[in-house]
């Protein structure tokens, strides 16, 4: 399903609407109607037909099949005290060396919880599976094995080669039709063993999401609502993750955030669905107990043919579109500076250039000027009253000190 969460704003532009398609495009199709617009599509059972659909179900042995598969091989998994929500950032996670093995033997470890409904791991199972000697040669995993999360495992990557994993699962999954002409960067394996959350960010490449197993519901903003979402600043490590818990937000230190669901658009992927997800567009993903996924990322024709020499005038163009952009909402947002924003402080120094300005401009341009001063406000003399109790109370506080 997709729904859009506006109700209280504008409806969400047309041309933002994710679309669900039933049949997958073909490589022309998709970039001319789908990759060129920047905007996420759901594609209904694009990758039931790969060997991993069938072959990877956990209900139909799959996790035996894995292991089998993969053997000793030993992969980087997410380990983050914060589950179940995992956050991007270096200082809420670490990456542990894991026998991909010791993942299967936990997936089928919470499998028998879920069937016997116990719900819970305990101890005495958890040494039988792992065999630890003592509480020495215990892993960090092992007493929280819902803090584990397999997270960008690759299976492809041709930018650093050294860094695949997963190479043994490559010919289960097939390279959807309509991405058979991309440069991919690589093709990555999402597993969890328990419910999990990625923390809102956005991705410096083009993405295809696609569920193998279980199931995962993405929240996805445009990359116009970035004002919302506060990301983290440009030189951090993780620049490209909001600094909004969605989970238990802090209104008063994100004030603009308040609105962010109103932004949003939802997609529930089942297995065999996959989602498009642009450049840019920031995303929050819910997983399923024992959901498997797939992603593939390529650089989108922007970025690839975006030449370095014309960096500076692309840079200037679109502070010029954000500056107009921004000057549209200039009377509110002075609005909000005068009536909630404005120190005592604030008030004197304003009025005090207020009356510096009025004796350096004739009474016509002054009288000019105060009209479209207030008539930026839906009520005038509330702002008037606003600067003026503002004014008073200054003068009130000097005169005590």
């Amino acid at each position: 399903m997709v729904s859009n969460r506006s109700s209280v704003r504008t409806a969400m532009e047309e041309s933002l609407q994710i679309q669900r398609l039933e049949e997958a495009p073909s490589a022309r199709d998709f970039e001319s109607r789908i990759e060129s617009t920047n905007v996420p599509a759901v594609f209904n059972g694009c990758v039931k037909d790969w060997k991993a659909f069938s072959k990877w179900n956990p209900s139909n042995g799959g996790l035996d099949y894995l292991q089998e598969r993969v053997g000793l091989c030993v992969v980087e998994a997410m380990l983050s005290s914060s589950a179940p929500v995992f956050y991007g950032d270096l200082r809420s996670h670490e990456r542990v060396p894991l026998p991909f093995s010791a993942f299967i033997g936990l997936c089928k470890q919470r499998m028998r919880h879920s069937e016997d409904g116990s719900g819970a791991c305990f101890e005495s199972e958890q040494r039988g599976l792992l065999e630890p000697v003592s509480e020495y040669d215990r892993e960090p995993y092992e007493d929280a094995p819902q803090q584990i999360y397999l997270a960008q495992v690759p299976i492809i990557n041709t930018e650093n080669e050294d860094r695949v994993q997963l190479e043994s699962l490559r010919e289960d999954i097939q390279t959807p039709v309509f991405l058979e002409d991309k440069v991919l960067a690589s093709t990555n394996l999402w597993m969890n063993n328990a419910q999990a959350r990625s923390s809102t960010h956005y991705d410096p490449h083009h993405n295809l999401l696609c569920i193998v197993s279980g199931c995962k519901q993405v929240v996805l903003w445009p990359p116009s609502a970035s004002a919302i979402l506060y990301p983290m600043p440009i030189y951090g490590e993780a620049s490209n993750h909001s600094s909004v818990p969605l989970e238990n937000p802090d209104f008063s230190n994100y004030p603009r955030a308040q609105c962010l669901m109103e932004y949003s658009q939802k997609v529930i992927l089942h297995a065999g669905d996959a989602l498009f997800i642009p450049e840019g567009w920031f995303h929050q993903v819910d997983s399923d107990d024992l959901t498997i996924a797939v992603n593939f990322w390529w650089r989108s024709n922007i970025v690839s043919n975006m030449s370095e020499h014309m960096d500076a005038y692309y840079l200037r163009i679109i502070l010029r579109r954000l500056t107009d952009k921004e000057m549209k909402n200039f009377p509110r947002t002075l609005e909000a500076l005068i009536l909630h924003l404005l120190s005592p402080v604030g008030a004197e120094v304003l009025t005090c250039k207020f009356e510096e300005m009025d004796q350096q401009i004739t009474e016509e341009d002054r009288n000019r000027f105060y009209q479209v001063f207030y008539g930026a406000f839906d009520d005038q003399f509330a702002a008037m009253d606003a600067i003026l109790n503002g004014k008073e109370l200054f003068a009130l506080q000097v005169g005590t000190q």
